[in-house]
């Protein structure tokens, strides 16, 4: 059987799918939250090392690895939309920034949080941490770019052109710590060698990382359709889904 993988690539099929995955996706992210931090904060052992501190991990860990995967996913649809003209593509893109930004931020702020024990200061101009308040960066200045521009298909593509530039920034991130000699510790969690953690730490860290997904997939989808409605104001579908919301 031959799949039409363009079939959603229709804004008012894109919208109706959207409105019901993006419910689901809040439900699971909400239920893997509490089990992750459950984990986290209760059943992993105390680092030998670090002690009770080092929980922030479990926090500050999966949303680095979001804010950086997020990044891939905008420039993956930024150039979706400049090749392939989808409309779609390009509300994909507008609609994963403010999430970006927010994990960005949370992950500064955890790291933050987590330094000043272990390093004694909130902040240091390490490889790390410059590069990842350069992503910070980055997802504002996408925000600021869009509101500048009026025109919408002249904002999509200096938007996704930006984008594309700048995810050069996501390596420099993610081999700041092997490149450079920085404070920032290495990854615990590798393709290549057994994690250096036990096992419930990696679980719960896991755990916690999937719902940060969960969390970007339903406020990405529920941000979508709104962007939808504004940009298809005056098509029919779009009429008929606003005198539906009237009633």
């Amino acid at each position: 059987m031959k799949i039409n993988w363009f079939y959603f690539s229709s804004p008012p099929r894109f919208y109706a799918l959207a409105g019901r995955l993006s419910p689901l996706f809040f439900a699971l992210a909400l239920l893997l939250t509490t089990l992750g931090l459950y984990l986290g904060f209760f059943v992993a052992p105390t680092d030998f090392q670090q002690g009770e501190g080092y929980r922030i991990i479990f926090v500050h860990v999966p949303v680095s690895w979001m804010s950086m995967f997020i990044y891939l996913v905008i420039a993956f649809w930024s150039a979706m939309g400049l090749v392939m003209k989808t409309r779609i593509s390009m509300v994909m893109a507008q609609a994963l920034v403010p999430t970006g930004a927010l994990f960005t931020f949370l992950s500064l702020w955890t790291g933050a949080l987590w330094g000043k024990p272990m390093w004694g200061a909130w902040w240091v101009w390490d490889a790390r941490l410059t590069s990842e308040l350069i992503l910070l960066f980055l997802y504002l200045a996408l925000m600021a770019l869009r509101a500048a521009i009026d025109d919408e298909r002249r904002a999509d593509r200096a938007c996704a052109l930006f984008a594309l530039v700048g995810v050069v920034n996501v390596p420099v991130i993610y081999f700041s710590v092997k490149w450079w000699n920085t404070l920032h510790q290495g990854a615990s969690v590798s393709l290549t060698r057994a994690p250096s953690m036990a096992s419930t730490m990696l679980f719960g860290m896991l755990v916690m990382a999937l719902a940060a997904w969960a969390y970007t997939i339903a406020t990405s989808l529920k941000r979508a359709r709104t962007l939808l409605l504004e940009r298809e104001g005056d098509s029919e579908w779009a009429r008929r889904q606003f005198a539906g919301d009237a009633r």
